[in-house]
C-alpha cells in the first residue's frame, strides 16, 4: 500500500505516524511545502516573544521520520489527477498513490485593502514571516496589528513582549468576536489597554501607504492615520483548497472546506482530509463547519490514518475550544458559548476583577457552551462536563445560583446512575 500525505502540519504528522504504526510494511510519504524543518505555525508568536528559539517551533526532531521509515519530502503537491491516482509535485515529478490524505491546512486571509503588498506589511504565518517581523519589531518601534481575533491576540502578546508601541485595529465591535461575547471582549480590551496597548474596535482599515523609507501610514475610518514601521495582518484564515480548486477534472465535494464523512473520507473513497482544510461535524449539533483548532486537527489526522488502512474508527465531532493567555489574562470559550435554541444562560461578571463566567445549557439541562475570563481553575472541569454531555439535573439550578460551583457539579456528574442522571451531592 502506498500512502501520500499532502501537508506536514499537526494533522499530517500525526497521520503519518499513525499509518506507520498501523501498516508497518506500507510506503508512507509526507509532503512538506516549505524548505524548513516540520514546524508548528501556532508556535511562531512564542518565537517572536523570545519564549522559544526556532528549534522550539519544530514538531519533531531531525531524523524522527527517517527512524520511523516515513519519507519526508520537501516538495509541495501542486495538483491531483483523481482518476489515475496521481499527484504532480512542484518540481514536475508525478507520484502514484493508493490512498491520499489532504492535510494542507489553512492560509492567512488577506483583506481587500490597498497596500497589503507593501514592504513592512506581514502576516504572522511562516518562519519567514517571523524573521521579517523580528527585524522590524524592535523596542520602541511603532507597530499596527490588524485583527484582534484568536491568532491576533497571541501575536499581540508577542509584540508587547518585544517592547513595541502597539496599536490594534479590529473591524468587529469587540476583541476575539468568535470566542467572546460583548462582556468578555470588553474585559479583554480593558486589560490590554491597562497594559499600554491602544485598541480600536469597530474600525476598518481603508488602506496602507508608504510614508517614508521605512514607515507606513495605516489609514482607518473617520480620518484616523496610524504611522508604523510594521503592519501585522491577522484577519483570519481560509482552508487551503488549491488541490481541489481546478474544475477541469473530477474533483472533491467542498463547502467551506473539503467535505468528509465521519471516517474523514472525502467524496472520493481513496482520498481523505483532516485538519483546517476539511469541513467536519460539530460534536453537539452535527452541523458542518471548518474547525481550525489544533486538537481537532490532531484527532482528525489520527482517525483518517486508521480508516485509510482499513481500521474503521468514527470521528465523534469537533468540540470548539479556544484558550488564550493575553498578557496574564486567561480567556476561554467552549462549545456553543452563544447558546442554543430552547436553552438557558447563566452569567456572573466582575468587571473590576476581570472575571467572568457564562454557562449555556440546552433544553435537556446539559452544558453545551461556556465562556471563562480570569478563572482558569474552571477550565478543566468545564471541558469534562461538556464532553460527558450528561444532564445536570438538580445541579443546573444550583449553578444558576452559584456558577462557580462548577467543580462540584463535575464531581457529582461523574457519579451517575445507570440512567445518566446526576447524583445528588
Amino acid at each position: 500500500m502506498r500512502y501520500l500525505i499532502a501537508g506536514a502540519g499537526p494533522a499530517g504528522v500525526v497521520a503519518a505516524e499513525t499509518l506507520r504504526r498501523a501498516d508497518p510494511q506500507a510506503t508512507v510519504r509526507l509532503f512538506c511545502g516549505e524548505q524548513e524543518p516540520v514546524y508548528s505555525r501556532m508556535a511562531i508568536p512564542y518565537l517572536l516573544a523570545h519564549k522559544i528559539d526556532e528549534r522550539g517551533t519544530w514538531l519533531r526532531e531531525p531524523g524522527h521520520f527517517e527512524a520511523l521509515g516515513i519519507e519526508l519530502v520537501h516538495q509541495r503537491i501542486e495538483s491531483v489527477e483523481w482518476d489515475t491516482h496521481t499527484v504532480r509535485r512542484a518540481d514536475g515529478q508525478r507520484e502514484h498513490y493508493d490512498r491520499l490524505l489532504i492535510a494542507t491546512g489553512a492560509r492567512p486571509a488577506t483583506p481587500p485593502v490597498p497596500g497589503m503588498d507593501l514592504p513592512g506589511v506581514r502576516h504572522c504565518w511562516t518562519l519567514g514571516d517571523a524573521r521579517a517581523i523580528a527585524a522590524r519589531a524592535r523596542p520602541g518601534s511603532r507597530v499596527v496589528l490588524m485583527g484582534a481575533g484568536f491568532i491576533g491576540c497571541i501575536i499581540l502578546e508577542a509584540l508587547v513582549l518585544r517592547g513595541v508601541r502597539l496599536t490594534v485595529i479590529e473591524a468587529e465591535d469587540r476583541m476575539v468576536p468568535r470566542m467572546m461575547d460583548a462582556t468578555g471582549g470588553a474585559m479583554l480590551q480593558a486589560w490590554c489597554e491597562r497594559k499600554g496597548v491602544r485598541v480600536h474596535t469597530a474600525t476598518q482599515v481603508l488602506g496602507v501607504e508608504r510614508a517614508g523609507s521605512d514607515t507606513l501610514a495605516v489609514h482607518c475610518e473617520h480620518g484616523a492615520v496610524h504611522p508604523a514601521e510594521l503592519l501585522v495582518v491577522a484577519t483570519g484564515v481560509l482552508p487551503n483548497l488549491d488541490l481541489v480548486a481546478d474544475g477541469t477534472r473530477l474533483s472533491l465535494e467542498t463547502g467551506r472546506g473539503i467535505r468528509v464523512d465521519p471516517w474523514q473520507r472525502s467524496s472520493d473513497p481513496d482520498v481523505f482530509a483532516a485538519g483546517d482544510v476539511c469541513e467536519s461535524v460539530d460534536w453537539y449539533s452535527g452541523e458542518r463547519a471548518v474547525y481550525a483548532i489544533q486538537p481537532a486537527a490532531v484527532e482528525q489526522g489520527r482517525i483518517a490514518a486508521l480508516n485509510m488502512c482499513g481500521r474503521p474508527v468514527r470521528y465523534a465531532g469537533a468540540l470548539p475550544m479556544n484558550i488564550l493567555d493575553t498578557l496574564g489574562l486567561v480567556t476561554v470559550s467552549f462549545g456553543h458559548w452563544a447558546g442554543v435554541p430552547g436553552g438557558e444562560s447563566v452569567r456572573r461578571a466582575e468587571p473590576g476583577r476581570s472575571r467572568y463566567l457564562r454557562l449555556e445549557f440546552d433544553e435537556r439541562d446539559r452544558l453545551v457552551g461556556a465562556i471563562v475570563v480570569g478563572l482558569p481553575e474552571h477550565v478543566g472541569v468545564l471541558r469534562g462536563l461538556l464532553q460527558r454531555r450528561a444532564p445536570l439535573g438538580a445541579w443546573k439550578a444550583r449553578l444558576a445560583r452559584s456558577p462557580t460551583r462548577i467543580a462540584e457539579a463535575f464531581v457529582a456528574c461523574t457519579a451517575t446512575t445507570g440512567l445518566g442522571d446526576a447524583a445528588s451531592p
